[in-house]
């Protein structure tokens, strides 16, 4: 008898071990769930995670686009926005007058810059992407939101790009668009606050409406062309290194890498 009592004090705690460490087991296995659930809620894209980079640190957030202003050039390095399907709407909105840009702390140049000087003031976010409100197409008309043009050049082939645009928008049911001047040395200028005038302008655009993204740039020299449109495609790369800017740095590094690396334009429709 005495041996059995003295077997059944050394089980008992053996028991009481194992019962404990499944228990404890259990209890771990769920950790792990809880958390992946809020990193994929925190990694999850948004429409802000895709501005770009800004060399100027002067990033000025509008209701319908965000910009960064270069103020040694009295311009946009870039403009950013996200055109959908249902901001295809056409208001015929009275064009306003262009005015200053408030938020520039130094100040945006003035629409007189351009007065006789042969240039176009030629938008960056086109007042035809914001007509789905007055509100929208208004703030298009801030003097910050716009970059000396040859008029042939504004209404030509840069014009067809914007009107190609629309129409991917369309397709894909909406894209994400970045655009602006090439900004670089020794550039011409116009008017009393010496305006730069760019010798390229670019556009890149952003799908993801199938699941997985696609990207393709152009790089546009400044003048008259009645060139295609894919034979101004670039890698997003060549971009970047003309202009010093990182343009989607809150992609993973490689879906960004790929993407910017290429310049097939064969999974964007060119004809309607």
């Amino acid at each position: 008898m005495k041996n059995r009592f003295l077997k059944t004090i050394y089980v008992i705690p053996i028991l009481l071990g194992v019962v404990l460490f499944f228990w404890k087991s259990s209890e771990t296995v769920e950790t792990p769930k809880t958390a992946e659930v809020v990193v994929a809620e925190k990694t999850a894209p948004q429409a802000f995670d895709f501005l770009p980079t800004s060399t100027t640190n002067q990033i000025i957030q509008h209701e319908f686009y965000t910009l960064s202003y270069y103020e040694n050039h009295e311009q946009a390095e870039w403009v950013a926005y996200e055109l959908k399907k249902e901001h295809l709407i056409n208001n015929n909105f009275k064009r306003p007058y262009f005015i200053p840009d408030s938020k520039v702390k130094t100040k945006s140049a003035s629409w007189k810059n351009y007065k006789k000087s042969g240039y176009d003031k030629g938008h960056l976010c086109p007042a035809g992407d914001r007509e789905f409100s007055k509100k929208a197409f208004d703030e298009t008309f801030f003097t910050s939101n716009i970059s000396p043009q040859l008029h042939v050049f504004n209404n030509g082939v840069w014009k067809k790009l914007e009107e190609k645009t629309r129409y991917w928008a369309e397709k894909y049911n909406g894209v994400y668009v970045v655009t602006g001047g090439v900004l670089e040395p020794n550039l011409p200028t116009i008017g009393f606050e010496n305006v730069s005038v760019p010798k390229y302008f670019y556009k890149i655009l952003l799908d993801d409406s199938r699941g997985e993204f696609k990207m393709i740039g152009f790089l546009m020299p400044h003048e008259k062309s009645d060139a295609p449109l894919y034979q101004f495609v670039v890698s997003v790369d060549e971009i970047e290194k003309r202009t010093g800017i990182d343009f989607f740095p809150a992609l993973p590094d490689d879906i960004e890498n790929k993407l910017e690396a290429q310049s097939n334009y064969k999974d964007w429709s060119f004809s309607k």
